[in-house]
């Protein structure tokens, strides 16, 4: 049977489908009738009275709704292929080791950051993040964790299962004063940034980390330092400048690692003697401190250009010169005392 000249295909993109639905509800009343009167009858029926147009009016009210079905029904299908596109891209990328982002006003760590199992470095320093995401501790692998320049107020105690994380840099995050115990667990972490926070001591968790050789706690409100101290017995590095450290303990002398100890703009009034033994410590700073004595070096240092002069003015020389000469006192101060006795 050939197809009538009128009807339109059933995959017209123009509204096809919607027209035949028109005529097989409403129009044309049913099958026979299309098959014996063509667009002929098709014209006289669409002229009939009030109970043609009713039906038809039902019937284009139908259809109305069955296209908004279909439009619905499309969006939501294109939506929910989108998401699945991203999550394929997401999954693409899966097996990501580094991932670096900066200054992009970054507020959130997404929680989805656990998937990436692979990842090694993550650095999202100078954003705006202010919480990271306890499935950082689903990161076995990562060994670089960089979120220094942000809003980060508290660290999670899930961060403590990061059991290969080597290098931790948390500067610079306003309010940040305490750290979890469990960070203890990180056995291979060797480098610590802290500086430029509100911490009033070094938290016990930081002491006991086995393989600490670096750690920066410079710019915070540091008033005593542990009287284990001695037990970061790896540290060779250690800032402590502006804080409102008031003196020294003696087992800082017992640091036999330490190389490099930076005390500058702190409330120090004066330098234990015992760090006299310290033969590894190469350089020190004490420089913008009230120390009790007033001490100038030899003028062997005359030579010295300007700037290196004022570094030396307050480091390691000065050290041993301040310890000799308040020795020096000390025992003119108890010679007197035994000849008025």
């Amino acid at each position: 049977m050939t197809k009538p000249a009128w009807a339109p295909p059933h995959h017209d993109r123009g509204g096809g489908m919607l027209w035949i639905g028109q005529l097989h509800q409403g129009s044309l009343g049913n099958k026979d009738q299309k098959k014996q009167g063509g667009p002929a009858e098709a014209e006289r029926l669409e002229r009939q009275g009030s109970g043609g147009e009713a039906d038809r009016s039902v019937g284009g009210s139908d259809n109305a709704c069955q296209v908004e079905r279909k439009s619905v029904h499309r969006r939501r299908s294109a939506h929910l292929a989108d998401r699945e596109g991203r999550m394929e891209a997401l999954v693409q990328i899966i097996q990501l080791q580094e991932w670096q982002l900066h200054r992009v006003g970054l507020q959130k760590i997404p929680h989805f950051i656990g998937s990436f199992e692979n990842l090694i470095v993550l650095d999202l320093s100078r954003n705006a993040i202010t919480e990271i995401p306890k499935e950082i501790g689903k990161l076995t692998r990562l060994r670089e964790l960089l979120v220094s320049y942000n809003r980060v107020n508290s660290v999670p105690e899930e961060l403590g299962c990061c059991e290969n994380l080597e290098k931790l840099e948390l500067a610079m995050n306003r309010n940040l004063d305490e750290l979890p115990s469990q960070l203890g667990n990180l056995k291979k972490l060797f480098h610590l940034d802290l500086s430029m926070n509100q911490f009033t001591e070094i938290p016990d968790c930081v002491v006991s980390l086995p393989a600490l050789e670096w750690l920066d706690m410079g710019s915070n409100q540091i008033q005593r330092l542990p009287d284990d101290l001695h037990r970061m017995d790896k540290l060779h590095t250690l800032w402590l400048q502006r804080n409102e450290l008031e003196y020294l303990p003696d087992n800082i002398s017992r640091m036999r690692s330490l190389d490099t100890l930076v005390l500058s703009s702190n409330r120090l009034r004066d330098i234990p003697g015992l760090m006299e033994g310290m033969s590894n410590l190469r350089f020190v700073n004490f420089r913008d401190n009230p120390l009790t004595l007033e001490v100038s070096l030899p003028d062997a240092n005359a030579a010295l250009g300007e700037e290196d002069d004022d570094r030396e003015m307050f480091g390691r020389d000065f050290m041993h010169h301040y310890i000799n000469e308040s020795r020096k006192r000390g025992y003119a101060v108890l010679n007197v005392h035994c000849v008025h006795r």
